[in-house]
């Protein structure tokens, strides 16, 4: 058909295109809504066609995440050995953070002397700090996250 004889061609210019009066055929509840709006209701059957996983979630993901709920950093050292009664060996001075309950020792500061510290988790900055200045870290399987 030539586009000159076609409708939307003979209707330009009215005012509703054939579509009524007041707005019909034009925002997005003519649609049925905007965006995934529907997909448990009235669009249902088009959900379960095209997108067959978008409810729910993947089996291997858990719900529960391991959520590190306290923690310290290197500067933190010196105050929770001096406050808390770290025991010095020799050079060494040995200081348990699991007790303490802290889960996790992060990297920020720096390290002066040897530790020994015993902590359930550790940063990869916080071993690399430690262990280049001789100290140790004991990982903690025990303590509660």
């Amino acid at each position: 058909m030539a586009t000159r004889l076609r409708k939307s061609r003979r209707q330009r210019g009215t005012r509703y295109c054939g579509w009524g009066q007041i707005g019909q055929h034009r925002a997005s509840g003519s649609r049925g809504g905007v965006g995934g709006a529907g997909k448990h209701k009235h669009f249902w059957i088009r959900t379960v066609i095209e997108e067959p996983d978008h409810f729910g979630h993947p089996s291997s993901k858990s719900y529960s995440r391991n959520v590190v709920k306290k923690w310290a950093n290197l500067r933190d050292l010196s105050s929770l050995i001096t406050s808390n009664n770290g025991v010095e060996k020799e050079s060494t001075v040995e200081l348990n953070l699991s007790s303490l309950g802290i889960n996790k020792l992060l990297g920020g500061g720096t390290v002066d002397r040897m530790l020994i510290i015993k902590v359930a988790s550790v940063s990869e900055n916080a071993r690399t700090k430690i262990e280049s200045n001789g100290g140790k870290i004991i990982l903690d399987e025990h303590s509660t996250h």
